[in-house]
């Protein structure tokens, strides 16, 4: 197993179909509820845990999630609103070590559990036509809603499964 990926890149079918957001969104519905019964009892040595030499801590982790969760869903509510808008990125590991990354984590998971119900309600609505709408990012190119989907889902699991790997170390 690759612990920079470890359950392998993102990977979005060439034609992606509701029944494939439908899977996502079941994904990204229960991550809190997974993600809580993960963190919720770990102590600062816990927190502070690392995947691998030089990664992010288990504690940086939750709050990254978070912090992507939000940059992706305004970019998702972008593409569905406005005609192909460019977007900015992020700086994420500069944002990574912003003092709020100190925080309990809760407040981050508090801020996926609303993220994600709004998530999870607009694509249970989202139509086939609106799945091929894009943006641009600034630095990655096009993007479509469909292919923003499937990453919201895969990012959080992805980053699940460094945190069990930083807790099994």
């Amino acid at each position: 197993m690759d612990v920079k990926f470890p359950i392998g890149p993102l990977q979005v079918p060439e034609q992606v179909t509701l029944d494939n957001v439908k899977e996502w969104l079941q994904q990204t519905e229960s991550f809190t509820t997974r993600l809580r019964e993960v963190v919720d009892s770990l102590n600062e040595e816990q927190l502070n845990k690392t995947y691998r030499e030089g990664a992010w801590t288990v504690r940086q982790l939750v709050h990254h999630i978070a912090d992507s969760q939000l940059n992706m869903y305004q970019r998702l509510k972008l593409a569905l609103t406005d005609d192909n808008p460019t977007v900015p990125g992020f700086n994420q590991e500069k944002w990574a070590v912003l003092p709020d990354n100190d925080l309990p984590v809760e407040s981050s998971i508090k801020m996926l559990e609303g993220i994600n119900e709004r998530i999870v309600s607009l694509g249970q609505r989202i139509t086939e036509d609106q799945l091929k709408r894009e943006f641009t990012h600034e630095t990655n190119g096009p993007i479509t809603v469909a292919k923003k989907l499937a990453k919201l889902a895969w990012h959080e699991e992805h980053h699940f499964a460094h945190i069990k790997i930083a807790l099994s170390n």
